[in-house]
This record gives C-alpha cells, sequence and structure tokens, in this order.
C-alpha cells in the first residue's frame, strides 16, 4: 500500500510540473508585425525619392567639391607597391619609409612635395603681394596683423554724420540759390567792376572771379555744365558741316560751338577750392550770417525782415528755429 501510494504521488508532482513549463511558456508571435508592410503611399514615395536621385544633375559647385575630394583623397594617399613607378624605385633600391638619396642625408625628404592647386588667373606672384599689401595695411594700423573691426555704435555714428553732411551739403546749394536770387540783378550788368557790354545779359557768359565767393561756386557748375552741354552738342554734330565754311551773321557762341572762334576758358580758382574745403556746416554757416547782415534775411525762417533788428526771428542756427 505505501509504495502504490508513493508512486501515485510521483506522477502526481510531475504532472503539476508539466502544467507549470506549460503555462510559462512563450509562443513567439510568427505574423509579421504591422511596420513590416509597406503601404501604397509609401512605395509610391520611396520610388519617387529614388528617381528624383537618379534624375539629379550635380551643379557646378557640386561637382567642384567632388574633384576637390578626390584630388585631396588621391594626393594623401601614398604611392601604391602595385604601380610602375613603385616598381622602378624598389628597382634602384627603394625601400617603404625611407627617404630618396644616399644614406645618412638627415634633410632629405621621405614625403613628397606637397601640391597647391592655383585658383584664379592671377599671376604667381599675385598671392604673396596681396599677402605683403594685408600685412603692411595691419602694420599701419596698428592692429598687429589683425584687422579691427566696427563696433555697431561706431557704425552708427558713422552713418548719422554722413546722413548730415549730406544734408548740409544740400543746404548749402539752397543758401547759393538764395544768395544768387539777391545778388544776381547787381552781378548781371557789372561783375567785378567792370562793365561786361553785350554778355551782361547773360549771368553765366561772364567771368566768375568777381562773384561773391558764397555763392561763386554755383555760378562756376553752371558754366560747366553749359560747357559739356555745348561739347556733346558740337560733337554730335561735326560731322555736318564743313569746317571752312563761314557765316558773318553767326553768333558767338555758335562760332564757338563750331571751332571758328576760341573760347575763353576759366582759369583756376585757387581762392573757391579754398573755401570748398570748409566742412558744410561751416559754410553754411557763413552764408546764412551773410544773409543777416546785408540783407536782413533769415534762411530758416524765409522771410526778409524790414529792419536789422529782425524781431520774431529765433536765432541764427536751425535748433533754435525748433
Amino acid at each position: 500500500m505505501a509504495s502504490s501510494k508513493t508512486s501515485t504521488d510521483g506522477k502526481i508532482a510531475q504532472l503539476t510540473d508539466d502544467m507549470d513549463d506549460y503555462m510559462s511558456m512563450t509562443i513567439p508571435d510568427s505574423s509579421p508585425s504591422f511596420s513590416q508592410f509597406e503601404t501604397s503611399v509609401q512605395r509610391r514615395g520611396r520610388k519617387r525619392r529614388e528617381a528624383e536621385s537618379r534624375a539629379h544633375q550635380p551643379s557646378k559647385a557640386e561637382l567642384a567639391h567632388q574633384a576637390q575630394l578626390k584630388r585631396d583623397e588621391a594626393l594623401n594617399t601614398s604611392l601604391p607597391v602595385s604601380s610602375k613607378g613603385y616598381q622602378m624605385m624598389a628597382k634602384l633600391g627603394f625601400k617603404a619609409g625611407s627617404a630618396l638619396g644616399k644614406d645618412g642625408n638627415e634633410h632629405a625628404r621621405k614625403e613628397p612635395l606637397g601640391v597647391v592647386v592655383k585658383e584664379g588667373r592671377a599671376g604667381v606672384g599675385m598671392d604673396g603681394e596681396r599677402k605683403r599689401k594685408v600685412r603692411e595695411e595691419a602694420e599701419a594700423d596698428g592692429g598687429g596683423g589683425v584687422k579691427r573691426r566696427e563696433t555697431e555704435g561706431e557704425f552708427r555714428e558713422r552713418q548719422a554724420r554722413e546722413r548730415e553732411q549730406k544734408r548740409a551739403e544740400g543746404l548749402c546749394w539752397a543758401a547759393m540759390r538764395v544768395l544768387e536770387g539777391f545778388e544776381g540783378e547787381d552781378t548781371t550788368t557789372v561783375r567785378g567792376g567792370v562793365d561786361q557790354g553785350e554778355n551782361a545779359a547773360n549771368p553765366t557768359s561772364k567771368p566768375t572771379a568777381g562773384v561773391n565767393l558764397l555763392w561763386r561756386g554755383l555760378v562756376r557748375d553752371r558754366d560747366e555744365k553749359e560747357r559739356e552741354r555745348r561739347m556733346r552738342y558740337d560733337l554730335h554734330q561735326s560731322l555736318s558741316r564743313n569746317a571752312a565754311y563761314d557765316d558773318p551773321d553767326e553768333e558767338k557762341q555758335d562760332r564757338q560751338a563750331w571751332g571758328t572762334e576760341v573760347e575763353e576758358v576759366e582759369v583756376e580758382d585757387p581762392e573757391l577750392d579754398e573755401f570748398n574745403k570748409l566742412e558744410p556746416t561751416e559754410r553754411l554757416g557763413k552764408m546764412v550770417e551773410y544773409l543777416r547782415e546785408k540783407w536782413r534775411y533769415c534762411f530758416w525762417c524765409k522771410f526778409q525782415y524790414p529792419d536789422e533788428t529782425m524781431d520774431g526771428c529765433p536765432g541764427m542756427t536751425e535748433d533754435e528755429h525748433g
């Protein structure tokens, strides 16, 4: 009875172990996951990308970059053993890693000279000349070889200063035109104390030496523009007229245009050149002061006052006028 009971208990224990193994075992999922499938949309996108990659034509920049990579790779690669050149050198006693030439030469090269590809169409020594100029400019600036960059504040100040100078230059031309309006009648008949005769009706045909220095530049600029206009007209008409023809009724300007009479050329005016070297604000100040003292005219008010007191004018500067 005891032996039969023991065998029965052993079978029950073995059955329990089998049941535990069955419950704990994992069955791998043989069905493919959803990510392994390629939908029609994904397939179309893949085929489109493959077609675009096959049809892509590299640009010049891409081709140049690829050529540079290949060139650098070839230059950095040592001479292969299978090459004809290496075999010829090996027959003459060359060994890999050794230097060329006689044995014991410490200065012999073990690597060939590096190849520097020259870009551009400049001469061989142009790069050295450019480097020399850059070095001289850096030494002149005292930057120690590094060019000093302009800060944002300095850039804004420079821009504001240039705008102010340009505005002052425009105001100078406006003040010169005002002066011409006041004094142009006096200089029409007599300029510099000399009667101009037939040229009195045309102020641009008279010499500018006797004109007031403050607005002499306006007359000089107008004369130069008129001279350039006549030169262009002469060039256009020169092929349509015989140079030997002489018309007694021809005006003086026409004679000058056709070259039958020598034109009086204005001489240099060093006084005007020195005046134009002044800052625009300084020249404008002189003009404004002259208008107030002689003509009782305020350039900022745009009004000519009846007396020298100029009652009602805030002052001489633009800031005082608000």
